[in-house]
């Protein structure tokens, strides 16, 4: 039976708690090493008497250099990392094998509940479905435990436990005869599961689920009883047992030779002459039992269901097993106290459970989590707002003659030519031509129209283009000797009609009329149009008699569409539209476009025709005022 100290060292007090426990006999290191100690050290007194009283002078130094010998290559052996690795493999593996150990409770409360009937049939049921669990477990024990084994040597003993009827042990002796090799522990529980089958055709288990779930209990014990046979049949590998065995008893065979005491033997690494070990070995001693103790817990612990003190107690389980299923299924089968009110019924629940006067100093405050003392003050718990590019630091100061405001930014000027072009192409559009009356544009409609130019999908465009070289394809103010450096401000140098001196050179003035490229936040639909003159309600539908106004309303329509012939638009904007001049992407895009060249804006007559049909919002949104932000590069 497993020795239980837990108890006695609960409490820490006073000057070692473990000293008390060196005290025992019963499963103490002194029970398993004193018959290795004890033919250890009348070894070594042997050969200390044969050197001291029987050999001469020659054979003296003889022994004194063997000594010398073991004494120096006896730590080449590894015994600490050998031992201490092969002990915590037996340790792991010994906790493994008890949590294996199935135990019938749950199979019991589940047939308690679903397999129904107070008559004689029920209870002959519901106990004989858990005799056959209990009977399973047994045989499994009797093929693992030597303490079982002779209890239980045949399966007569087991009927006579009553474990086991006469015409269900004569059942299993002929699937002996006919299949001698493999063990029977599964009989009884295909019995079980076929008991469990017939009761819920009787209509004593009352569902399907509740006869899935007790087959399922059933296969998961079925499942480690066969784990715990598995446990028997497949040890550590005998290799390993065999090394450590040699490691350790090799290494005490040198050392009973190596520390033996001789005439002039100095201590390692000193120039002291060792007289001590001439009466006892006392350090030699004690790392005999830290050694052979720690090989000795091993071989006590490798295999728990035998017959050492340490060992599992199986005989309980056996009893215990049968006694709290018949309890369970019989005694308590669909029985309880009678159902009366609680004392705290009133209260809800109570504060706390009342203390006596022995436990009155063990009261304990209710347990605070880690940061329950860290108080934050209301300045720093005011919420912070995101990081983003305020529109109001990048206000400049309006042109007097202007419509639109701009802002000039400079770059850094330790900044290198190619990183001030490229950072020069990104550019930011915060804002719509087109504002309902009354209203102010904010943060959430500006971040709709952001957008980015010369990026580097707009790049590869211009690398790609079957022009090969373009007039104003560098950056003004730079000759052709330079190197080639990516446009900063030539794709959209004159979306705007605004005076060319006013900006400096290398500025940027972006409309909203921006080609908004394909990015992660933004989702961008290209419509392209046909060739020919898009339909329109006038020549799907019979003209009426006013064709000559028709006629002439057509003849605008498709003015207006030869000449704008590619339309983008955002698929989750709800504002109108844009249009875009002649050339669509690649004509925004091209670096060599006129710098006078004035694109069609949809605040005009061209949007007039595109919307004639229109609400009035539309029309009131086309008279509103235009407002415009503008980042340009100011030149160094």
């Amino acid at each position: 039976m497993t020795i239980t100290y837990t108890g006695e060292v609960a409490t820490c007090r006073g000057f070692g708690c473990f000293l008390k426990l060196l005290l025992r006999w019963r499963g103490s290191i002194y029970k398993l090493v004193w018959l290795d100690l004890l033919a250890f050290l009348s070894l070594y007194y042997l050969l200390n008497m044969v050197y001291r009283f029987a050999l001469d002078p020659h054979q003296k130094e003889i022994f004194e250099a063997v000594v010398q010998y073991c004494y120096s290559y006896s730590d080449l052996i590894p015994l600490s990392f050998v031992l201490g690795f092969y002990v915590s493999i037996v340790m792991t593996r010994w906790w493994n094998q008890y949590t294996s150990i199935p135990w019938p409770d749950p199979i019991a409360v589940f047939v308690s509940a679903h397999v129904h009937g107070q008559d004689e049939r029920g209870r002959v049921m519901r106990r004989t479905v858990m005799r056959y669990v209990c009977l399973c477990l047994t045989m499994v024990l009797t093929n693992i435990s030597p303490r079982v084994k002779k209890r239980f040597p045949n399966l007569n003993n087991l009927k006579v436990g009553g474990l086991l009827n006469e015409n269900e042990m004569e059942i299993i002796e002929s699937m002996n005869k006919g299949f001698p090799r493999h063990s029977k522990h599964w009989l009884p529980i295909v019995w079980a599961t076929s008991i469990i089958t017939r009761a819920r055709k009787e209509g004593r288990i009352r569902d399907d689920f509740a006869v899935k779930t007790i087959i399922d209990e059933l296969n998961k014990f079925r499942g480690q009883c066969g784990l715990l046979i598995s446990y028997d049949t497949i040890s550590v590998p005998l290799v390993y047992t065999q090394v450590v065995t040699l490691a350790v008893y090799s290494y005490f065979l040198c050392s009973v030779m190596g520390q033996q005491w001789t005439e002039g033997k100095q201590l390692a690494n000193s120039t002291y002459v060792n007289k001590i070990d001439l009466y006892f070995p006392v350090f030699t001693t004690l790392q005999f039992f830290f050694y052979m103790g720690w090989l000795k817990v091993a071989e006590s612990l490798i295999n728990p269901f035998g017959e050492d003190d340490d060992d599992f107690e199986v005989n309980w389980m056996v009893d215990r097993n049968l006694q709290v299923s018949y309890l369970i299924v019989d005694e308590m089968h669909h029985e309880h106290p009678e159902l009366i009110k609680d004392q705290y019924w009133d209260e809800v629940f109570p504060n706390e459970l009342p203390y006596t006067a022995a436990s009155e100093r063990f009261r304990e405050e209710h347990p605070e989590p880690s940061t329950a003392k860290i108080e934050v003050s209301e300045t720093a718990a005011m919420p912070t707002t995101l990081s983003h590019v305020r529109i109001d630091d990048m206000v400049g100061s309006a042109e007097p003659k202007s419509t639109v405001q701009s802002v000039n930014y400079k770059f850094p000027d330790n900044m290198q030519e190619e990183e001030a072009d490229d950072a020069s192409g990104i550019h930011f559009v915060a804002g719509n031509s087109k504002v309902r009356p009354g209203s102010s544009p904010s943060l959430v409609s500006l971040s709709g129209t952001m957008s980015r130019v010369n990026t580097v999908a707009s790049v590869f465009k211009r690398i790609l283009s079957r022009e090969d070289s373009r007039p104003s394809s560098t950056t003004p103010g730079d000759d052709t000797s330079q190197k080639y450096r990516f446009p900063g401000s030539g794709s959209s140098a004159s979306l705007v009609v605004q005076n060319a001196t006013t900006k400096p050179t290398g500025s940027l003035r972006i409309t909203d009329q921006v080609i908004e490229e394909v990015d992660e936040q933004a989702t961008i639909t290209s419509q392209r149009a046909n060739d020919t003159n898009r339909p329109s309600v006038l020549n799907i539908f019979p003209q009426g008699p006013n064709s000559a106004s028709n006629a002439q309303i057509k003849g605008e329509s498709t003015a207006d569409s030869s000449a704008k012939n590619k339309i983008y638009m955002r698929t989750f904007s709800n504002v109108e539209p844009h249009i875009f001049p002649p050339g669509g992407v690649d004509g925004l895009l091209a670096p060599s476009i006129n710098a006078n060249t004035v694109p069609n804006t949809p605040i005009g007559e061209s949007a007039k025709s595109l919307f004639q049909n229109g609400s009035k919002e539309t029309d009131q949104l086309q008279d509103a005022p235009s407002f415009k932000w503008f980042l340009s590069t100011a030149a160094r």
